[in-house]
């Protein structure tokens, strides 16, 4: 039977030939070779073979075609072949494995193999004696592979930057040497450092509430609700449009974008009494037959010499969800600016949280300034929130050097990821309670956008006795920490609720506008142990409601076996000329008895149009009909952003720092924005 190539070739193992069928095998070829050509041996076309000299003939020069030899000689170079091949592609396959944690393609995003490089493939190695390169790998770690690969490189960008921090200070340690190859291979595949992660997008919390709706005079006459001076919302909205995106609906607090503006209200001539009261009544602007009722209140604004003094202890959010141009490094620089502003004999302490918290500067007097900078600008991000326990640590601290006549305040800066410690939201709130009541309050800077924990911070500052802002630039914090610093630090009034009763004989309905989070129950205006907002040096306070006059258009239809409205009454009757009464009660700092102050929402207040309202009420219009659009305008009708630009250019008046031609531009802004951030 004639032998067959390929069908040896294709059995799965051929044994190896020994030594001597080997040689009588390769004897046997050459003999026929030798029979085949004896003929044409001394012509032209004589075939010669080459053979080396051995023990037993000379070596003449004669050729011969492997392709004559038996197939068994074929079988050995196939086999030797394929052994050959095995073993190299078993190294490759090595090589490759080693060489994955260096790749960093798209590939891997999708689920391809990364596809290695010739210099990862076929590593060179490096000779004794040439120097290092990045293209030469020291020599194998003595640990196993994977160790020496989980310490050469961490597992994300957040490992990377724990690896790097340097506790609370945060002190960068050495870093992995850029271009170092892994595995003890020279192959070229520097291992990239990585990359800060991306802002995220989408995860702000937001505490979702209901819109205030209009009211039935006849049905519930009191609105009562505790006063706010946070901005968050206003900045947080800001940040958003400067993204070119549209907030959600839960980010917008109008009234807190009416009290970001400062308002010319005149002011009180005593601390004793806290407050001046200012009320006016004027036409709508969105709805004919409808006005508007502008209580607005005045702080007293405390004088350098009668300042008291201040204990501060500053609760920094160090965690890895800090790290970012607009967190932490915007941190540093908003405290260094209020540092400035603070008197020589002011107090200053410092505790930071990550995965667990520390203090890093001990009560220090405002006047050594630079071991006050040194410490901030010392501190690095990195690991998770523990803000709990900083928490803890931040009070126990301002209660160990606790002024019983100065202000004693903690102010944190957080973007309100608290996922260690005390996380439950409930649990802060009376933790922070009962620390209040102790004499020591809490104000709350939120930073970064994507993953802001609002709800959080808002539950912090209102059961703190402090404010919440938000501080998205550089020029917020100014405004925040060095024009406003008196007011953010030092109250002039804590538990300051409003109360208004409307009168069912002039007003058939109402709407609070604004105020949604801060609504309190009618019986608790005259409870002094029912918290309530807190004012402080010279602030502006302003609420805006919406009412229906007893001959306007009514949003609510008279109930088929409802009560007749009561029937309405001339103006000369006494107290029938009013719209309603309001009362304000507040607690100076250090007492725990509240005082109460009164004022009519009478004839002599009203405008008979929206032009001849004063210029300050005309431009906290404008802002709050641009916040009612941003929830959806459900009640300001046709009313566009365009009516916004036009009330609020005719009353922005003086603006020496621009506040109100900014928020023009944020009108515009949002003629424009997207109502849903781009993918990323």
């Amino acid at each position: 039977m004639a032998p067959d190539n390929d069908m040896r070739a294709a059995l799965p193992e051929a044994p190896q030939p020994s030594e001597t069928a080997r040689k009588k095998a390769l004897a046997r070829a050459l003999g026929r070779f030798d029979e085949k050509n004896s003929k044409t041996r001394q012509g032209k076309g004589r075939e010669t073979r080459l053979m080396q000299q051995t023990a037993n003939y000379t070596r003449p020069q004669r050729r011969f075609s492997m392709l004559h030899a038996r197939p068994a000689i074929a079988a050995s170079l196939v086999f030797l072949i394929a052994g050959s091949l095995t073993w190299v592609y078993m190294n490759e396959a090595q090589l490759w494995r080693r060489a994955e944690p260096a790749i960093s393609d798209n590939r891997t995003s999708i689920g391809v193999p990364p596809v290695a490089t010739p210099g990862e493939m076929f590593p060179t190695k490096p000779k004794p004696d040439a120097p290092a390169t990045v293209t030469e790998a020291a020599p194998p770690p003595a640990k196993p592979e994977q160790d020496a690969l989980a310490e050469s490189r961490p597992q994300s960008a957040e490992q990377f930057r724990m690896k790097r921090s340097g506790g609370l200070s945060g002190q960068l340690q050495e870093a992995p040497a850029a271009g170092r190859a892994i595995g003890g291979y020279g192959y070229n595949s520097a291992i990239p450092e990585p990359m800060p992660p991306a802002e995220p997008i989408g995860r702000d919390q937001f505490e979702n509430v209901t819109q205030n709706v209009f009211k039935i005079v006849r049905e519930a006459p009191v609105s009562t609700f505790s006063i706010d001076v946070d901005t968050a919302s206003y900045s947080f909205l800001r940040g958003s449009l400067a993204r070119n995106v549209l907030p959600q609906a839960d980010a917008v607090r109008t009234e807190e974008l009416i009290n970001y503006f400062p308002y010319d209200y005149k002011a009180p001539s005593s601390a004793d009494q806290p407050f001046s009261t200012n009320v006016s009544v004027f036409p709508s602007p969105w709805a004919e037959g409808r006005k508007l009722v502008r209580i607005g209140i005045k702080g007293y604004e405390v004088q350098a010499a009668q300042r008291p003094r201040a204990n501060l202890v500053f609760l920094i959010d160090s965690s890895g969800s800090m790290d970012g141009p607009n967190r932490l490094p915007l941190v540093k620089q908003s405290l260094s600016m209020l540092i400035d502003q603070l008197d020589p004999k002011d107090r200053v302490a410092i505790v930071t949280y990550a995965g667990d918290a520390g203090t890093v500067l001990e009560p220090t007097e405002a006047k050594e300034k630079s071991k006050i900078l040194a410490a901030i600008n010392q501190l690095g991000a990195g690991g998770s929130t523990a803000g709990g326990e900083g928490i803890r640590q931040a009070y126990a601290l301002a209660e160990q050097n606790f002024d019983a006549n100065g202000v004693n305040r903690v102010i944190l800066a957080t973007d309100g990821d608290f996922n260690v410690g005390i996380t439950d939201h409930d649990e802060l709130k009376s933790y922070i309670e009962r620390e209040r009541g102790k004499g020591v309050f809490l104000s709350v800077l939120g930073f970064g956008m994507g993953n802001y924990n609002d709800a959080l911070m808002q539950t912090l500052a209102q059961n703190g006795n402090g404010a919440a802002a938000y501080i998205d630039t550089i020029n917020e914090a100014r405004k925040v920490l060095v024009e406003e610093s008196t007011s953010t630090i030092f109250p002039i009034a804590k538990d300051v609720k409003i109360q208004v009763e409307f009168n069912p004989a002039t007003v058939t309905e109402y709407r609070l506008i604004g105020y949604e989070t801060r609504l309190l129950n009618r019986e608790d205006f005259n409870n002094d142990k029912v918290d309530a907002g807190e004012v402080g040096s010279g602030q502006t306070v302003t609420a805006l409601y919406e009412i229906v006059p007893v001959t306007g258009p009514r949003v609510n239809e008279d109930l088929r076996y409802g009560a007749a409205p009561a029937p309405a009454t001339s103006p000369t009757t006494p107290n029938n000329g009013e719209y309603g009464f309001v009362k304000i009660r507040y607690k100076l700092p250090k007492s725990d008895t509240s005082n109460l102050i009164t004022v009519p929402i009478d004839r002599a207040s009203e405008v008979a149009s929206f032009d001849a309202a004063p210029e300050d009420a005309r431009f906290a219009t404008s802002v709050a009909a641009f916040g009612e659009l941003l929830r959806g305008g459900k009640y300001t009708g046709k009313f566009g952003y365009d009516d916004v630009l036009k009330i609020g250019q005719a009353a922005r008046g003086a603006d020496p720092f621009g506040y109100r031609s900014e928020f023009l531009g944020l009108v515009r802004a949002a003629k424009t924005a997207s109502g849903m951030p781009p993918l990323q």
